[in-house]
């Protein structure tokens, strides 16, 4: 396993390395199919994947589980980094492995109840202990989102907007006062905030009804908290501001209208990007950084221009040399597990792919 030494992100606060951009996309493409023939290679046999892997076997030697089993978040956030590989319910070298992750997925959701944020029973993952105990139905969310209408038949894709329309309506139930889903019980809540927003926009955008209301709340919590020294303190809880940072540009760059309106939070933030202490976050790689970068990631290639190029540059020239020989990324505080992190960074390096 390779050291990621405190600071190993300075590259980012740097100049661009001399690759040029096509040798960088290559590159790139080329580690993030690595790190899916890696998540593929350790599917569990129910369609599932847990911390480390899909079964208990496929977990390093001498690491220390923090839960039993599969879980749905982990199993959502691997089927999203498939999807954007290529691979889908209908189409795709794997698209068995797509098809059984999602029915593993749909099963626990359309068993739990409908009141209440929770989808699944399982509690204590790694994953629900850094970014909040209801980041299943988040990540589900988004996964459903992406898969509405994409599921190759008619019974399938009316399964697929049910499921959706059940987490859309557990989400806006349980916003927090403030707007956010900082649900205590998380390292990083900020991050589930992200993604519980997230799903809703990209729900709204594939036709299910979302009440305006709530996005807007969202909206205002985040411009109010958008400052930096307002970001230091309302991400205090996550020990820093890159996750607070990463949320703001996620959030307020939505559509060219938000980009226009959020200017100047906006701006304050990306010019921070030049910060290493900033963009190394907590100090060291964890998934929480990871899941940051593909909000920063995701932000910036909305827009395009010199900002959107450097970063791509550089967090893709990054990644590929934090990858491990195996074609996993392995986080080195908090979120620690594989299938995380590799997911979340396969989806770094793919932003910008459609």
């Amino acid at each position: 396993m390779k050291a990621l030494a405190i600071g190993a992100l300075a590259a980012l606060a740097g100049s661009a390395m001399g690759s040029s951009v096509c040798d960088k996309n290559d590159l790139a493409s080329a580690a993030a199919a690595k790190g899916i023939h890696w998540l593929v290679s350790v599917q569990g046999n129910d369609g599932g994947w847990g911390q480390d892997g899909g079964e208990t076997a496929y977990a390093r030697q001498g690491e220390r589980l923090e839960s039993g089993g599969n879980d749905v978040a982990n199993t959502a956030v691997a089927t999203l980094a498939l999807l954007k590989s290529g691979h889908t319910p209908a189409r795709g070298e794997y698209r068995a492995n797509v098809q059984r992750a999602v029915q593993f997925i749909l099963k626990r959701i359309e068993e739990s109840a409908p009141e209440g944020l929770a989808i699944t029973n399982v509690t204590g993952s790694q994953i629900q202990r850094k970014l909040g105990p209801y980041i299943d139905t988040f990540l589900s969310a988004q996964l459903l989102a992406e898969l509405d209408g994409a599921m190759g038949d008619t019974a399938a894709n009316q399964r697929v907007r049910r499921a959706l329309q059940k987490c859309v309506a557990k989400i806006e139930a349980n916003q927090q006062k403030d707007g956010s889903w900082n649900i205590s019980g998380g390292w990083a809540p900020i991050l589930g905030t992200t993604m519980a927003s997230r799903s809703l926009d990209m729900a709204k955008n594939k036709g299910v009804k979302v009440e305006e209301r709530v996005l807007a709340r969202v909206d205002q919590y985040t411009r109010q908290t958008a400052q930096p020294a307002a970001r230091m303190a309302d991400g205090a809880s996550a020990g820093v501001s890159l996750y607070k940072g990463a949320q703001v540009l996620e959030q307020l760059s939505r559509t060219e209208k938000d980009r226009v309106r959020n200017a100047a939070e906006i701006g304050a933030v990306t010019r921070e990007l030049n910060d290493e202490r900033f963009v190394n976050g907590f100090g060291s790689m964890g998934g929480e950084e990871f899941f940051s970068y593909l909000n920063i990631s995701d932000s910036l290639h909305r827009a395009g221009g010199e900002p959107w190029r450097q970063w791509n540059g550089k967090i893709k020239t990054q990644l590929v040399k934090l990858q491990n020989e195996n074609g996993t990324w392995a986080g080195h505080h908090c979120i620690t597990g594989r299938v995380a992190v590799t997911s979340a960074a396969i989806l770094t390096l793919l932003v910008d792919r459609s």
